[in-house]
């Protein structure tokens, strides 16, 4: 078990707020971290990295407690800060080599060398960090957080203010480095995590209120919505007949969408009204929701 957080809260004075969260990224995976702003998110991840202390409950990475003075975890974190505090006057391959020596990295020229092609950075590597573009930025902070080879990653926001194509880019990096390591990264954009995460956790006013594999995360409601298309002719009040059916929508020439409150999957008594009336379906499957609407359904309150 990568990452392991039970019962945890933080008090800011007598406002909490992160309470009683439990979940554990397990070595390997990419988890994606979602909430509103405020709900949490950024204070979690400060927690699990040992920058701040946990008020209550327990966090452990890689088996091991962590705490604000515990070097031994650390060692096995690399960590990208929302606001990515880079030394704007150094040069790039100054700076890498600065955080190597920190870690006590051996063979620091190669391991910078190393980085540096990982990242995409060879066309910028003998530039000042304040002379680059806010994607070559993250990609040396990006390097700055894997320079010591450690086993968790966890970046807040890394791709916030980036422009389309450097986006593609930088998923495509973190993609790759989560080949190899455990992943855990908080962002806003819905598509990210769709194209990186392999889990997803959401948090809403310090509490966790999603939790499940990516493609998978759903809400807990009888609430279905079935597209049908048939090749004839059919009335709407035909359709409100159908056992189950609360609401019909027309869509195009043939095609409805049907809404049932109730648990009986509502495509069985559609089989069955088309049986009944001697009428062919075309199309028929049921409507999941995206993961935007799952992320506002679950904050939204």
């Amino acid at each position: 078990m990568s990452i392991e957080v039970k019962n945890l809260f933080k008090y800011y004075g007598d406002q909490a707020a992160v309470k009683d969260i439990s979940f554990k990224v397990n070595s390997g995976e990419i988890v994606g971290f979602l909430g509103p702003n405020g709900a949490g998110k950024s204070t979690t991840m400060k927690v699990i990295t040992g920058y701040i202390s946990a008020s209550e409950g327990v966090v452990k990475v890689c088996g091991m407690p962590v705490s604000v003075d515990s070097l031994d975890t650390r060692k096995k974190i690399g960590y990208l800060p929302e606001h990515n505090p880079l030394y704007l006057d150094m040069y790039v391959r100054e700076y890498l080599a600065f955080v190597a020596k920190i870690y006590k990295v051996k063979n620091v020229k190669e391991r910078v060398d190393e980085m540096i092609k990982l990242v995409g950075l060879e066309v910028e590597q003998r530039k000042k960090i304040g002379a680059l573009s806010k994607g070559y930025r993250q990609r040396v902070g990006l390097a700055q957080a894997i320079i010591h080879d450690p086993e968790v990653l966890i970046l807040d926001e890394p791709t916030s203010g980036l422009d389309p194509n450097q986006l593609v880019e930088i998923r495509g990096l973190i993609k790759e480095i989560g080949k190899e390591k455990t992943v855990m990264l908080s962002t806003h954009i819905m598509q990210e995590v769709e194209a990186i995460c392999d889990r997803i956790v959401i948090i809403n006013k310090g509490e966790i209120v999603a939790d499940d594999k990516a493609g998978e995360l759903q809400l807990d409601e009888q609430l279905q919505t079935v597209y049908v298309e048939f090749e004839g002719k059919v009335s709407r009040n035909q359709l409100r007949k159908i056992n189950g059916v609360s609401k019909v929508e027309q869509v195009g020439n043939n095609g409805w969408l049907l809404e049932s409150n109730e648990t009986e999957d509502l495509r069985k008594e559609i089989a069955r009204f088309a049986q009944d009336n001697n009428v062919l379906t075309l199309t028929i499957k049921k409507e999941e929701k995206s993961l935007e609407e799952v992320f506002k359904s679950l904050t939204n309150t």
